[in-house]
């Protein structure tokens, strides 16, 4: 039976980043109940039908490999595949405008995310109407445990949201949450967190609420930040120049947190 909820959005480009970025989303739908929508954005112009139908067959493969992926983890969750042509960050942002979410991978093989930073990414980042996650290859000497998930408690009016999403995802994936702030009231809001989410563990960290100076100046393995969108332009700073990572020792995602249109 189809599935009319709004689905969760993952570019595809072939890319084994790509891949893991589907992987990764996969508990985003499970835990919605909703579909995960595959998406592979071939090129708005050919110069031949031979480069049209080359461009067709790779979407295809593409698409087939990801949708392989996804049916090897087990869970139950309806796949959806589609092919556009266009400019790829405004396809993706077009193709996820009711979308649960849009995932995309921080490295890609084409024109697709193609740096971290590129311009893809930033204009999803930016444009899209609904989360983004940003979603980073996985290191091979990743630990098991612990997998940090980092939030920052700014102060700003936006916190709440941006933290309930950081708590969800802690709680989703069994991880423990760092949440950075000013030394004022960080214990009292860790504390109202922590009773809102019981199995979750939060561990305060009064070093300020930049995220960015946070990951360049320590070394703990982190699997995903979460920030909200007011924060999205500040993505470069966040993650560091393209082909470069801040992160000392983990292949961090990052979260935007951004209300759906819908809502």
């Amino acid at each position: 039976m189809y599935n009319s909820r709004p689905p969760v959005v993952v570019g595809i480009d072939g890319s084994d980043t790509a891949i893991h970025a589907a992987q990764w989303a996969v508990a985003e739908a499970v835990s919605r109940s909703a579909p995960l929508r595959l998406l592979y954005v071939t090129k708005a112009t050919h110069p031949s039908a031979e480069d049209y139908y080359d461009d067709i067959q790779r979407a295809e493969e593409a698409l087939r490999n990801a949708q392989k992926a996804i049916e090897a983890t087990g869970q139950p969750v309806e796949i959806q595949t589609a092919t556009v042509s266009g400019v790829p960050g405004v396809s993706l942002v077009e193709e996820a405008l009711d979308a649960e979410m849009l995932c995309v991978g921080s490295v890609g093989i084409n024109r697709f995310a193609r740096d971290v930073l590129g311009s893809t990414a930033t204009y999803v980042a930016t444009e899209a109407h609904c989360p983004v996650a940003i979603i980073r290859p996985q290191d091979d000497a990743h630990p098991e445990s612990p997998d940090w998930i980092v939030v920052a408690a700014t102060g700003d009016p936006g916190d709440e949201s941006v933290i309930e999403r950081a708590m969800e995802e802690a709680k989703l994936r069994r991880a423990p949450v760092l949440m950075l702030g000013g030394t004022t009231e960080l214990d009292v809001i860790v504390e109202q967190w922590k009773g809102r989410y019981p199995d979750v563990h939060v561990y305060p960290v009064a070093d300020g609420a930049d995220i960015g100076r946070f990951l360049k100046t320590h070394d703990e393995w982190i699997q995903l930040v979460v920030v909200g969108a007011i924060d999205a332009d500040e993505l470069a700073r966040i993650l560091g120049p393209p082909g470069h990572s801040r992160f000392h020792r983990t292949a961090a995602s990052v979260l935007i947190a951004r209300k759906r249109k819908a809502d």
